[in-house]
């Protein structure tokens, strides 16, 4: 699997409309399992969050978002903001990776960031960065192995 064999193209309006509310809920199910807030804080969150990113739908500024084409089929998402919202202004930032389960496995996510990686270069940008959650060690790994770089670190322990 190379990303040559994985492209990016634009959602549709539908396709849109079916993942908002996917990818709210899975950034709140994330912020609530990091143990960041409890479920309705996250679920709070996670909705003024998208609402404000979102707030001009598919056309909102600094918004990228795109379906992953593995051929004709779509396999996942991939988000970015262009620049990121903080901070330098030559720096992309990946809100969300996602591949479907049925998907996992074959290579698409490390493809995706590459992708990602050009698409940000192609826009001018000098640096891409990303959160990730301390407990997805699949991520992590991948991320590690494409060469990113642990910038700040958030620890706690529950009493």
């Amino acid at each position: 699997m190379t990303d040559a064999e994985l492209i990016l193209r634009p959602p549709t309006q539908d396709e849109f409309e079916q993942w908002l509310p996917h990818t709210e809920a899975g950034y709140a199910r994330r912020i609530a399992e990091s143990g960041a807030m409890p479920a309705e804080k996250a679920a709070e969150k996670a909705r003024l969050d998208i609402a404000r990113r979102f707030s001009n739908g598919l056309s909102s500024p600094g918004q990228v978002l795109f379906r992953l084409m593995a051929g004709e089929q779509p396999v996942g998402w991939l988000w970015l903001n262009v620049p990121a919202i903080d901070g330098d202004p030559l720096m992309a930032w990946v809100n969300d990776i996602a591949v479907d389960p049925a998907y996992r496995g074959r290579g698409y996510g490390r493809a995706a960031m590459l992708l990602a990686e050009r698409e940000a270069r192609a826009r001018g940008m000098t640096s891409l960065g990303l959160n990730v959650h301390g407990q997805n060690t699949v991520a992590r790994s991948l991320y590690d192995s494409l060469g990113y770089e642990v910038m700040s670190q958030q620890m706690h322990k529950p009493l």
